[in-house]
């Protein structure tokens, strides 16, 4: 396909690119930062057959993948950059994503159903864990609805293995309708878990992602991009509203909390820029710090105060401190959980990037005028090997537009 190249190598002009800044990551497409043009696709190279085919629906994930440009990746381009070290080292921290990994993968050619079907028993069995801790404060959560979300799963599996297009048509129908059913209980689910600051809101809302992704999924499979399109449209505006809400209900009353000096090597204002920047793209170091200069001063005059406003997500008296004498400081436990809370900020907006790249993936899909089918099985050509590469970088012939909500 003369307008796409799919290469397991990364290109030195995009590793150059991603040193100097001029261009960017954001979930599985990288971007120039300036004119915001999609200059190419990532997708996880396991998810290539050693046929060269992509696997669609039968693709299976492990849990957080590292997507991290591939080491022989890099050995390449550091020779075709003349092994200049600290412009490797700046590309890697740009592309390496396995701290915060995401309940999506990079492509929504790689989010098939198996991997969905995966990830909600991995999301179910989270909040059996959960219920366990809640049971304790007589607090009741209802995880029956996962069965009817996975049926419809299965459904989808059957329909796209019907030969039988009317039968294959009926059978994704009905899929169809039982995801909208499924994105409609987990939006309340999720709208009231976060009201309550709730340590679950996490759950029902990557739930809720999954749920728009199987759904546009079956769009796309029975080759309907445009309805596809358009129902990740609905749905990152409902995720990124709802991400915003959680994001800020994690990094508390007092976001200089994870700044402080007892998290040197752990977290520094880099991490916290980056989240910042996701939520206004102005902002850089400087102006993050001095959003938090002030936020410093109060945090060390008054902890008890800051650790009042603390969400259940983070920190629920009930649950955490049950049978502590009333002179106990929680303290030292409390600023031990924020490195992990950070982390699932930052997945969390990870999860929002990848989202938003399945919708100008869609879009290039419509643009580039090939069908899902076609884009699934794009490789690289047969004398490239999969050994040793963990990305597959897919490069129109001249950029796109980003197109996204």
């Amino acid at each position: 396909m003369d307008i796409l190249t799919a290469t397991f190598e990364l290109p030195h002009w995009i590793a150059e690119g991603l040193g100097s800044g001029a261009y960017e990551r954001i979930g599985g497409v990288i971007l120039n930062s300036g004119t915001k043009q999609v200059v190419a696709w990532l997708r996880e190279a396991s998810s290539i057959s050693p046929q060269g085919f992509g696997t669609g629906v039968l693709n299976l994930f492990v849990s957080g993948v590292n997507t991290a440009v591939s080491v022989k990746g890099f050995a390449d381009v550091k020779q075709q950059l003349g092994g200049i070290e600290q412009n490797l080292q700046h590309v890697k921290r740009v592309m390496q994503v396995s701290a915060a990994p995401s309940v999506l993968n990079l492509g929504v050619s790689v989010m098939g159903f198996a991997l969905v079907m995966q990830r909600l028993n991995e999301l179910e069995q989270r909040l059996k864990i959960s219920q366990e801790l809640l049971n304790k404060v007589n607090r009741k959560i209802d995880i029956g609805y996962y069965a009817n979300f996975k049926a419809a799963v299965g459904l989808a599996v059957n329909a796209f293995h019907m030969t039988k297009a009317e039968n294959r048509e009926r059978m994704a129908i009905e899929a169809i309708n039982r995801f909208l059913e499924a994105e409609h209980i987990y939006t309340d689910y999720t709208e009231s878990e976060l009201k309550q600051g709730s340590l679950i809101a996490h759950e029902y809302l990557l739930t809720l992602s999954l749920a728009y992704v199987a759904e546009a999924r079956c769009h796309l499979e029975l080759g309907e991009p445009d309805t596809a399109l358009h129902r990740f449209t609905e749905g990152a505006s409902v995720l990124r509203s709802f991400i915003e809400k959680y994001v800020e209900l994690l990094l508390t009353s007092n976001p200089a909390a994870y700044l402080q000096p007892q998290f040197k090597g752990k977290i520094d204002l880099h991490r916290l820029t980056r989240i910042y920047q996701w939520i206004d793209p102005s902002l850089d170091e400087n102006a993050v710090f001095e959003l938090q200069r002030e936020n410093l001063i109060k945090l060390d005059q008054d902890y008890d105060k800051w650790i009042r406003t603390l969400p259940k997500a983070i920190w629920d008296p009930a649950l955490d401190w049950t049978g502590k004498a009333p002179w106990d400081n929680p303290n030292s436990e409390i600023f031990a959980r924020l490195p992990n809370t950070l982390e699932v900020v930052e997945s969390m907006v990870e999860t929002n990037r990848r989202f938003q790249a399945y919708q100008a993936e869609v879009y290039a899909l419509i643009h580039l005028g090939i069908s899902f089918q076609e884009w699934l099985q794009l490789a690289p050509s047969t004398e490239e090997k999969l050994d040793g590469y963990e990305l597959m970088y897919i490069i129109p012939s001249k950029p796109l537009e980003m197109v996204v909500a």
